[in-house]
């Protein structure tokens, strides 16, 4: 793991006040790098990084993709990208939002941990409901050290109490004595880690995939499968023989016709994108007039730029379909995506 210690803080509602007087205590010296990620939009434009320039010594900025990292830098998650980081490098993505968030705080802390290891530092500040906690216990299981902002300063204390429901803190203290702890716990020399623990996470995902390798074998047989019913949305099991399925309310499939289902399914699902990416487009052309109109120029291209990112996706959308219907043949509703595509 590398030498160089890292910081990652999270914070969601009522954080930001709590980030600047962090970040103010921080010396343009700072043998670190800092990692924040804030609940914010999507959609819009995040002043953080200025924010947080003007407050303290340290730049801080967006992170972008596969840039390097730096001591005395301040990476600041950007708007619907989570941000993740290896060793010496960060990377974004728009991968599924974990706690209704994307950025989330959670595949920053996680990453972290298992990049740097007892050389990361975490910090969960003021915010709603979970996002963090399973995070810090990650960061936590990998030798790193944990700082909780006291939940009865926080202006919303469900991230901090919900953390330390579920992780034994290093230390919690208000927001203005964080700073300085984190400048003396950088400047220390490391503790050696003994008995390190697998990332819960990490086992939980090799588990996810052996199961799907074990069903894709058909090695499943009279086990739950990893499909759902396509009436009911609940569990299926598989018969002995592998050729059926069945949910607890008493649905049944054979295997082929279930994927007959599964595909009708798939079209309409993929129909359902087209629609909300048509509509999300119109909508962001219809906020992109109303800004130039009231003279924010820089927002309504924005906007617009979404807008053509929409259409874009439209049109993958519509010929993934239309190759849908050229693979997939008469039997498993092929003719409808057909049909369906002409007429778009």
């Amino acid at each position: 793991m590398p030498e160089q210690k890292i910081v990652v803080i999270g914070g969601s509602a009522g954080s930001i006040e709590a980030l600047i007087t962090v970040v103010r205590a921080l010396p343009a010296s700072f043998p670190a790098a800092v990692f924040a990620v804030v609940h914010v939009p999507a959609e819009g434009a995040s002043r953080l990084p200025a924010i947080l320039t003007r407050s303290g010594p340290l730049l801080a900025a967006h992170a972008h993709h596969g840039e390097g990292i730096e001591c005395g830098r301040i990476y600041i998650a950007p708007p619907d990208r989570h941000m993740i980081v290896q060793a010496g490098k960060i990377f974004l993505n728009r991968g599924p939002r974990e706690n209704h968030s994307r950025p989330a705080i959670d595949p920053l802390f996680r990453t972290a941990a298992r990049a740097y290891g007892p050389e990361t530092i975490g910090v969960i500040l003021s915010g709603a409901l979970y996002d963090g906690a399973n995070g810090l216990l990650a960061l936590k299981t990998h030798g790193g050290l944990a700082i909780v902002q006291d939940p009865d300063e926080a202006i919303t204390p469900s991230m901090p109490l919900n953390a330390l429901s579920l992780v034994q803190a290093d230390y919690i203290l208000p927001a203005a004595e964080i700073g300085p702890r984190l400048v003396e716990l950088v400047m220390e020399r490391p503790h050696p880690k003994e008995d390190q623990t697998v990332d819960g996470e990490e086992r939980i995902n090799q588990i996810i995939e052996q199961t799907f390798a074990e069903q894709a074998a058909n090695q499943r047989r009279g086990e739950t499968a990893v499909y759902t019913c396509p009436d009911c949305g609940g569990v299926l099991w598989q018969t002995e023989d592998g050729a059926a399925f069945h949910c607890h309310v008493g649905h049944a499939y054979a295997s082929e016709a279930l994927l007959v289902q599964k595909s009708e399914e798939l079209e309409t699902a993929l129909w359902a994108c087209v629609r909300l990416l048509r509509e999300k487009g119109t909508l962001a052309r219809q906020a992109a007039v109303r800004s130039l109109a009231a003279g924010n120029g820089a927002l309504a291209a924005r906007l617009e730029e979404q807008a053509e990112v929409d259409e874009q996706h439209s049109r993958a959308v519509l010929n993934l379909l239309d190759a849908s219907s050229v693979v997939d043949g008469p039997q498993t509703g092929g003719n409808t995506l057909a049909a369906n595509t002409a007429v778009a």
